[in-house]
């Protein structure tokens, strides 16, 4: 079993228990290409299977398309398909470009890939070992990562916040802890906390999936995970060739709301497929893992803090395979709670103990709203006639005691634009436009 131990302590992984300290020190992992199947932490069965339910699927693939299927050397998947067709499993079709074949799968191996698909039907890259995945966490994690004052600035350069927002943001950010952040709806919460993981800088490295004693574990993930281009073919920056089963992503931000459920904090397993999803946090490794509209979950509030106890403070976590055995896994992001309610009014005194940053995120100020005006409507290309913002704040915010919110004046000016492009005539702010917009986005608010 991997081990992490508590935060700034050292990590062990994998066989001999070998401290990957060059790994912990650099903060620099770049997966390296196996020369061996026992070098990728994979046996001869584990591929073979792969390629055979691959085959089952295709009918027939060229050895090239097999090593691309299963995202291994040539040469490796080349010596698994002989061993296939030694067995009778596979057989040649024809022959193919670059002194390669065109195997197709045998009614033999067909049967044997139907009984290996009821199990789990997975044929995709084959799975990295849970040791270099640990490894690869750990060398790639945020603890040793302190965001400058510059680093803030360019990470929130694109939204208008207070100074002194953005002066408790960065501490509480270099902790690598996890934070409260509150306040009225509409003010940017949501907003700030997916532009924390902008701070911590750079891409990392995840895999597609992870194998452990047979079980199909996918961390990849399009809907969290956004890929970030990458020359497999042209690698100059790599210190050696890439292991192709990884994926090159952003710094992830993991958000969930109302509709979180223990489920997704748990490794699950598709009864039907076999297949086994990970679970948001781990797929928030590296990054940030925003809890939106925290106090509005399916779940008592009590489950889901006592669910984060340990790893907020040990730096690890614990999970259940549906073999039954319980693995332990870092647990590396920045977490977020995001509420519209006081802390004190959700959680305990102990839970807040474990929060250590509580940042109140608070109405703009009105020069602060002005200025959001005239930053949205040059961006969103709407023109602003004098004396447009100043009747709005008149008439409709001090007249009808209005709180400003950070997001009124987008969601007003998109209004604003939606109706000049029904009607085919120039966006343009002026007090008509203004007031239709107001009666339309606050009719029941």
């Amino acid at each position: 079993m991997a081990t992490v131990l508590g935060r700034g302590e050292s990590f062990r992984a994998g066989k001999g228990d070998q401290v990957v300290a060059e790994a912990v020190q650099a903060r620099v992992f770049t997966p390296a290409e196996p020369a061996s199947l026992r070098e990728a932490g994979l046996t001869d069965s584990e591929v073979e299977g792969l390629i055979l339910k691959f085959l089952a699927a295709r009918g027939d693939a060229s050895g090239w398309a097999i090593a691309e299927q299963v995202r291994l050397p040539y040469p490796l998947a080349v010596d698994c398909l002989t061993r296939l067709k030694d067995s009778r499993l596979v057989g040649y079709r024809g022959s193919a470009s670059m002194n390669d074949f065109i195997y197709q799968i045998t009614d033999h191996g067909r049967d044997t890939a139907r009984r290996l698909a009821q199990r789990c039907t997975y044929f995709g890259a084959a799975p990295v070992s849970l040791e270099e995945y640990v490894e690869s966490v750990v060398a790639q994690g945020i603890t040793d990562h302190v965001p400058t004052p510059n680093d803030l600035a360019v990470a929130f350069e694109d939204l208008l916040l207070a100074e002194e927002t953005v002066d408790r943001l960065g501490p509480a950010i270099a902790s690598g802890r996890g934070m409260f952040l509150f306040g009225p709806s509409g003010n940017g919460k949501t907003s700030i906390a997916q532009r924390i993981t902008r701070s911590l800088g750079g891409h990392i490295w995840v895999p597609r999936s992870i194998g452990i004693d047979g079980e199909i574990i996918r961390i990849f993930d399009p809907h969290f995970h956004v890929e970030v281009p990458f020359d497999w073919e042209f690698q100059p920056d790599a210190p050696h060739p890439v292991d192709r089963r990884w994926v090159l992503i952003e710094r992830p931000t993991v958000s969930v709301g109302g509709e979180l459920t223990m489920d997704q904090l748990e490794v699950s397993t598709n009864p039907h497929t076999g297949i086994s999803e990970a679970p948001l946090q781990l797929k928030a490794n590296g990054g940030t893992l925003v809890i939106d509209d925290f106090g509005r979950q399916r779940m008592r509030i009590d489950d889901l803090l006592n669910r984060w106890i340990v790893p907020l403070e040990a730096g690890y976590d614990f999970y259940s395979l549906v073999s039954g055995r319980r693995i332990q896994m870092p647990f590396q992001q920045v977490i977020v709670f995001s509420t519209n309610l006081e802390p004190r009014d959700l959680v305990d005194e102990a839970f807040l103990r474990r929060i250590p940053y509580k940042i109140p995120v608070g109405d703009p100020t009105e020069s602060q709203f002005r200025a959001l005006f005239d930053l949205v409507g040059s961006e969103l290309g709407v023109s602003l006639t004098p004396g447009a913002v100043d009747h709005v704040i008149s008439r409709h915010y001090r007249r009808e005691n209005k709180q400003f919110r950070f997001c009124h004046p987008r969601d007003l000016l998109l209004q604003v634009l939606n109706e000049s492009r029904f009607l085919g005539v120039p966006p343009v702010l002026n007090e008509a436009t203004a007031d239709r917009a107001v009666d339309s986005y606050f009719s029941v608010i």
